[in-house]
């Protein structure tokens, strides 16, 4: 049962990493949930402080993402259109992008580049001149990046806690 819950443990925190870049899932989240799962071992492998830590510094990083991205944007000079904008760019980015033209790997410049443009577009049509739209669009964009690499921190962070903790007993 340990080596199942293991396995499970290993494709929650996968999934949680994908899930920090892709805005349709809570990637550090299911992170944690990885963490959870150990208390299902026998015997549980964590003490409820770590846990109890974790999971505070993990809404913590929830909440600051979406603090992080819109603060970003005000910050240099943009509105809403912005933020909708950068997160339909990376969506588009992610899926459409790739599809269309042969442009890397699992649209690793579509995560780049989607939300830079789709904040460019956003602030443009919002009735702003180019030079206003491409500031703003570097703010929400910076914001987008700040977000993501919280989220990617804090599930690498899970990561470490799950193997050390995962082979602090033995599993047979």
């Amino acid at each position: 049962m340990d080596i199942l819950l293991f396995v499970l443990g290993i494709i929650l925190l996968i999934v949680g990493f994908i899930g920090c870049i892709l805005p349709i899932l809570p990637g550090q989240a299911v992170a944690f949930l990885a963490l959870i799962l150990l208390q299902f071992m026998s015997p549980p492998r964590m003490d409820g402080d770590t846990i109890w830590a974790l999971a505070g510094i993990m809404v913590l990083v929830t909440v600051l993402d979406y603090i992080v991205p819109i603060y970003g944007t005000k910050k240099f000079g943009g509105t809403k259109r912005g933020v909708w904008g950068s997160t339909i760019g990376l969506i588009f980015g992610i899926f459409i992008l790739p599809s269309i033209v042969l442009i890397g790997p699992f649209g690793v410049f579509g995560i780049i580049l989607g939300p830079f443009v789709g904040a460019y577009i956003g602030e443009a049509t919002g009735n702003r001149d180019s030079r206003e739209s491409f500031i703003a669009a570097i703010g929400s964009f910076i914001g987008f990046l700040t977000g993501t690499m919280l989220k990617l921190v804090y599930s690498g962070v899970c990561a470490y806690y799950f193997f050390k903790y995962a082979f602090s007993q033995p599993m047979w």
